[in-house]
Formats: structure tokens, sequence, C-alpha cells
């Protein structure tokens, strides 16, 4: 018995599946074209999302590796094929399109395409991108049936990528309600804390002469307020999300957070990255939030002179690792005291995005934080 079409079905399936459970505009991009590439059996795949200036606000290809990526420059501009791909209203199939009047050429570092399909991708007047696919593999071309296809995909895309903005203006509005209150409530906290800080530095001051042993007293009660109004401050601001994680994606955003604390600190602090790839933003911003602790703590606390922070592939996922030189502890031991330098935090984030998070470490040491997270 056949079981192609009932394949075939269950793949498409799939890929539909996979657009609607998507919720970041980034990984709905993605998962379109991986989706597209496959399903129609193509050496090349991309979606471009045009600007209001003549380019692409984002451009998403599949079968093209990064060096290649790189060497081909900057993004394209809308002319040519693609500007075709936005301005008309169905799919477009040809069998070489070096041949087609509109072709002006590839760049530098482009790979060489012959046949090719495209197909817009729209909400009812609104173009929200194009999506391109290259080089079919075999020698038989694209046909009518990857023509249909790629047009339920691209009007499937629609539905996805709509969704996927709403969800993201929805969560813009929910940040920016969350970050009215934050600034509320990190001004009535500090400003308590300051107030008190000033009245305690007041009291040292006036008693410093005539009880030196309670200007002690009070001097030591400004330093723990002192660290009481730096720690609500750090905790309040790193509830909000970075930003560069957004439009930089995670390698880049944590690679620019350890340059600057290699400069800002006198501990040398590295960055090394073995292939990581995108990954669902909440991962991301776990990995980020994770990383940001652990150095904090490697920088404060540990008297560290080396703090080297690697990102590499785990699985489908990512694995991270912050390992410094310095004077370690027992976390047995600071667990019972109540201190847990952020220990409990970073675990919640690993475990929020089904990953793991290990601590070793031992006094002299140094110690290391492991966190693993699967891909989406």
């Amino acid at each position: 018995m056949d079981n192609g079409p009932r394949t075939g079905l269950a793949a498409v399936s799939t890929a539909l599946l996979a657009m609607s459970r998507r919720l970041e505009v980034r990984d709905v991009l993605r998962t379109i074209v991986v989706s597209a590439r496959e399903l129609l059996d193509a050496e090349y795949a991309a979606l471009g999302v045009p600007d209001d200036h003549g380019g692409f606000a984002q451009f998403v290809v599949d079968g093209i590796t990064e060096e290649q990526w790189r060497r081909i420059g900057p993004l394209p501009r809308q002319h040519g094929i693609l500007a075709a791909m936005l301005h008309q209203d169905g799919p477009e199939r040809l069998a070489d399109v070096r041949r087609d009047p509109r072709f002006e050429g590839w760049p530098p570092g482009h790979p060489e395409m012959s046949d090719f399909l495209g197909a817009p991708v729209r909400d009812g007047e609104e173009t929200l991108g194009a999506l391109f696919l290259a080089n079919k593999r075999g020698a038989r071309g694209f046909t009518d049936e990857d023509e249909d296809l790629l047009s339920l995909l691209a009007q499937h895309a629609a539905i996805a990528l709509t969704n996927a903005r709403l969800y993201e203006r929805s969560r813009e509005l929910t940040i920016a309600e969350e970050r009215s209150r934050l600034a509320h409530e990190l001004h009535d906290a500090v400003s308590q804390k300051l107030f008190s800080l000033r009245l305690t530095a007041q009291a040292a001051a006036a008693l410093v002469d005539r009880d030196p042993a309670r200007a002690k007293g009070e001097l030591q009660q400004v330093a723990a307020l002192a660290a009481e109004a730096a720690d609500e401050l750090r905790a309040a601001v790193t509830e909000l999300r970075p930003a560069a994680l957004d439009e930089d994606g995670l390698v880049a955003t944590l690679r620019n957070h350890v340059r600057v604390l290699d400069r800002a600190h006198a501990a040398r602090v590295t960055f090394t990255c073995d292939g990581v790839r995108a990954l669902p933003a909440t991962q991301e911003e776990a990995l980020l939030r994770v990383a940001q602790e652990a150095l904090h703590n490697a920088l404060r606390h540990s008297g560290a002179d080396l703090v080297e922070v690697t990102l590499a592939r785990w699985g489908g996922g990512a694995a991270l690792r912050v390992t410094d030189n310095g004077q370690g502890f027992v976390p047995s031991a600071v667990r019972r005291a109540g201190r847990h330098l952020g220990l409990v935090s970073m675990r919640d984030r690993a475990s929020g995005v089904g990953g793991r998070l290990a601590v070793h470490s031992e006094l002299g040491t140094g110690t290391t934080i492991e966190m693993e997270v699967p891909g989406g």
C-alpha cells in the first residue's frame, strides 16, 4: 500500500501546527522558512518582511551557512524578483530565475540559484512578506503541486505572523504597564531606604565625637541600608527584558554584555560561543538572565581575576557555563546562612523553560554555574 499521500499530509499538518505554536515573530519567521524548504524539498528558502524605506526589516534564510551569509553582505533591497513577489497576488514559478528580465544579478558570495518559486504572504490587502524557494532537489524543477502547497503555506504563514504580531503588541503593552508599576515600586522602596540612610548617617555624624561606639553601630547600619537599596534596585532592573535581546539575539547580546563587563572590572571576562543557533525567546531570556546573575556573583563576591563564559550547542538547545577562579563557597552553607547568591532565581529560570541548573563550587577552587535548556 502506498503511504505517500498520507505521509505528505502528515508533514504538512506538522508544519502548520509548528507555525501556529510559535508566539514570537522571529520564531514564526524561522519556522515558516524551514518548513517550506523541507516540505518542497528545495536547497534554499527565504522570507523577507519589507520595511517602509525600500528594504527589508527582517530577512530569514535557510540552506545558507553563516559564513555564506556573511559573505553576501547587507540585506537585499526591494527590487527585481523580490519586489515582484511583494506586489502581486499569487505565486510565481520560474524555470530559471537568471533568465527573467527582472533578474538583476547576485551579490558577491551569493550561491547560484536557478529554478525559483515565490509567493507573497498577505493579510487582506496588507503584504506581510514574501516567501521564496530556489533549486528544487532533482532535475524536474518545481511543479504545480509545489505551487499549490506554497500558496497554502503562505496563507497559514499570514495567520501565524499576524497572531505573533498581535501577541508581541500585547506583550509590549504589558511590559509598559509592568515598567510603570516597577518604577513606582522602585521609587517607593529605594526612596524609603535612602531616607533611612540619610537619617542614620546624620545620627552617626552627631555621635562620632561623644559616643564613638554608637557611631560605629550607626555606620554599620548605613552600610546595611545601602546594600539593601542596591539589591532592590538591581532586582527591579533585572526584571526588565533588554531590548537588545529582541533585536540582536542571545549570542550578540551576551557577547556585548561580557565585553562591557571586561572593560568595567579588573578581572578578565571572556566569552566563547560554539555553534549555538537561535532559540525561542523565553529560553534566550532565561539563559541571559542566569548569565547576568552568575557574572554579577563572580565579579562582586568571588575575588576572581578570570571569569569565563561559554555558550555551546547542547542537542537541539544550548548549554551555558560561567566559570571563575575565585575563592569559591560551599553551596549548602550558603543555603543554611540564608544567602542564596541568586541561586534560587537561577534555578527557577532554568526549570521555567524546561532546563536544569547545576552549581559546582568548593572553597579555594572557584565556582562553575552550568545551565542547559532544550531546543524549541
